[in-house]
């Protein structure tokens, strides 16, 4: 019985080490190459650069106008989720404790939006942006996002608010406390959880998104970083050691902002648990 334990404690542990291989070769892959030159990145791939060479990260910050895409990727980024957090979880509030057959019919319609694949409406939705004159522009792409965002996170919101007491919004009110003022000092405190959740998977959308800002942000001062770590990528060509220092400085803030929100998630979840 031990032996036969042991074995399956070493396939796990053996299993486990494998799929961790896997998951970490795409990001040894990138940070070794960001420190090579083109001829050793091109004679070997997978192993330890040659020489490390620093000079990619100024080059690259300099070509993509790194602090610029910078600034342009948080301003989406930030603006995005707030207004994705803020509607999605009102609108998720109110359908879940307004119990109806509209506010039924509206969640999945809600819901359903996250069907429709976003090709089948980029062209239209595009034009009719532009007739708006929100092209070129956050306050546009934001708007975008906010629509696109919305089903996932009125979802979950809606799944999470189910789970909140009705008791605690019942007692705020008998206080004198009005729908707004319960909704921000009751409710919302207690989504703590499911928001850090939100804004994980929205920021990590949202700062990685090619496809979207390719079609609204055509002008160079409004280029995210994604549309500026393209242009290393021609069509006969490719600058590889500087488009790996590129996605290096493109992915380290997003690994921050992980590690950051990661203890908001466990945190809210092992105290909703004790509750």
């Amino acid at each position: 019985m031990n032996s036969q334990t042991n074995k399956r404690l070493i396939g796990l542990s053996v299993t486990g080490l494998v799929i961790a291989a896997l998951y970490v070769l795409p990001f040894y892959i990138l940070f070794t190459n960001a420190f090579k030159t083109k001829r050793n990145i091109l004679v070997d791939t997978l192993g330890l650069p040659e020489t490390i060479t620093f000079g990619n990260f100024g080059v690259a910050m300099e070509k993509m106008a790194y602090f610029r895409s910078f600034s342009n990727s948080l301003i989406v980024t930030v603006g995005s989720i707030l207004i994705i957090v803020l509607f999605s979880s009102m609108a998720a509030w109110v359908l879940v404790r307004t119990k109806s057959k509209a506010s039924n019919f509206v969640f999945f319609l809600l819901v359903s939006a996250m069907l429709i694949p976003f090709q089948s409406i980029m062209l239209p939705l595009v034009r009719l942006m532009g007739m708006m004159n929100l092209l070129n522009s956050h306050i546009g792409i934001m708007i975008m996002y906010l629509g696109f965002g919305a089903s996932m996170a009125v979802f979950l919101y809606h799944g999470f608010i189910k789970a909140v007491p009705l008791e605690l919004e019942e007692a705020a009110m008998i206080d004198g406390a009005h729908k707004v003022r319960t909704y921000w000092q009751i409710v919302f405190p207690l989504l703590k959880p499911i928001t850090a959740s939100v804004i994980v998977l929205n920021m990590i959308w949202i700062w990685n998104d090619y496809l979207l800002p390719s079609l609204v942000l055509q002008r160079r001062e409004v280029r995210t970083i994604p549309l500026q770590i393209a242009y290393f990528f021609g069509t006969f060509s490719a600058d590889w050691e500087l488009a790996m220092a590129a996605l290096t400085l493109s992915i380290i803030p997003v690994i921050i902002f992980y590690l950051f929100m990661q203890r908001f998630i466990i945190g809210g979840l092992m105290a909703g648990s004790i509750k």
